[in-house]
């Protein structure tokens, strides 16, 4: 009789430290291998969409959803707030007026500045 008793010492340690049909979700949550990850986040620049920041483990990748920000995409930032001052510097350059010719009222070319 004294190994049954041992069994049934064993099964209500068991018991009192891992009860059946526990909760997993919860012990998963405090584990950041298995937390849920971070939302990827849309980057607008006034009303033109530029692209998504996805999350990754070294910080974000950004995927372009507009030609102008084609050479940010697949870049990694470190924070999403990178990510959009770099979409908003290239929104600045791809809206800069082009400098163009203009014609001088002696007849000869001058270059806006």
């Amino acid at each position: 009789m004294p190994h049954l008793h041992a069994d049934t010492t064993a099964r209500a340690l068991n018991r009192r430290h891992a009860p059946p049909f526990a909760d997993h979700h919860a012990t998963r949550a405090r584990n950041r291998l298995h937390a849920d990850p971070a939302p990827a986040r849309v980057i607008e620049i006034g009303e033109v969409t530029a692209g998504i920041a996805v999350p990754e483990t070294a910080g974000v990748r950004f995927f372009a959803s507009n030609r102008d920000f084609g050479p940010l995409d697949g870049t990694v930032f470190r924070s999403v707030e990178q990510a959009a001052k770099a979409a908003r510097d290239r929104f600045r350059v791809v809206t800069q007026p082009v400098a163009q010719a203009r014609p001088d009222p002696a007849g000869t070319l001058l270059r806006a500045r």
